[in-house]
Order: structure tokens, then C-alpha cells, then sequence
């Protein structure tokens, strides 16, 4: 169960948020053309929706591969190895991004709790919205982890597999 969870946690939540937008922004321009009054909060409700799919939808994007990608350099060595050593140093730099990114997030999110400071329409704590950054690296984070792991496996000939990223 928690596998299946762990498996496709940003898949749900990016489903499941994505409906509840479409249908929020179906909901508002009824209300502005059908009945000339619109509410005051869907817009800011669906920016900030709109916020954390982008920050877990790059988290979901790193288990599906689908980061974009220049591999000039990669193409320039020959052995699998040497690519898969590669791969292991791109992908530890970007580690070090995204717990750079789940570190300030953090910090940006606690300031503004501690501030008070409050969205305009909605009147909930802007650090409600400013946490997809700490949140959506964090899961990053943990998935670069697990594909750094695979990598080395790999390196090491543990299931003689290479690399996921080609």
C-alpha cells in the first residue's frame, strides 16, 4: 500500500489538483458571463493550485525522466561506464540544487509565517502557497536520491542494468 502510494503520490495529487482547477475556472466564468458576479477567490485559489502542481510535477517529472536534457557532453564519451559516472555527477549537482532550493524554500516559508503576511482574496497565510518550493524539492530531492542509488548499483554491476537515463 505504502509502495503504490510512494509509487504515485505526485500523480495523484497532480490529477486530482488538475480537476479541481479546471472545474474552479469552469465554476468562475459561469459566474462571470452567466450570472455578472464573480467570485473574489477562485482566481487566487486556482494561481496558487496552479503553483504546487508546477513544484510536484518537477518532482514527478524526475521518476519519469522527463527533465529536459543537453547531452552534448555525454554523447562525447564513449563507455557506459564513463556516461552512468557522468549521470551520477549531473545528477548529484542537481541534488545539491534542489536542497539548496528545499533549504531557502524553508526559510522563505518561515519568515512569512512568522510576518502574518496573508493573500489578498483568500485571507489564508501566503506561506501556504510559498511552501510548494520546500515541498515539491524535497520530493525531488528524494527521487534524485532513489535514481542516484539505481545509478550506482549500475556502476557497480549490482542487476547489471544501466543507467534509466539515457
Amino acid at each position: 500500500m505504502l509502495k503504490k502510494l510512494w509509487d504515485n503520490l505526485e500523480e495523484y495529487i497532480l490529477v486530482y489538483s488538475m480537476m479541481f482547477s479546471v472545474a474552479l475556472v469552469f465554476i468562475q466564468v459561469i459566474m462571470r458571463y452567466v450570472f455578472s458576479n464573480s467570485l473574489s477567490w477562485s482566481e487566487e485559489l486556482a494561481r496558487y493550485l496552479f503553483l504546487w502542481q508546477i513544484w510536484l510535477g518537477a518532482s514527478y517529472a524526475v521518476k519519469e525522466h522527463r527533465h529536459l536534457r543537453i547531452e552534448v557532453v555525454q554523447d562525447l564519451i564513449k563507455t557506459r561506464k564513463g556516461k552512468v559516472c557522468f549521470e551520477l555527477f549531473a545528477m548529484l549537482l542537481w541534488l545539491g540544487f534542489s536542497l539548496f532550493m528545499v533549504y531557502e524554500g524553508g526559510t522563505l516559508t518561515k519568515l512569512l509565517l512568522q510576518r502574518g503576511q496573508v493573500s489578498p482574496a483568500m485571507r489564508i497565510p501566503m506561506a501556504y502557497a510559498y511552501a510548494s518550493v520546500p515541498v515539491g524539492c524535497a520530493l525531488m530531492s528524494a527521487r534524485l536520491c532513489a535514481e542516484i542509488a539505481k545509478n550506482i548499483r549500475s556502476v557497480f554491476g549490482e542487476n547489471g542494468g544501466a543507467s534509466r537515463w539515457r
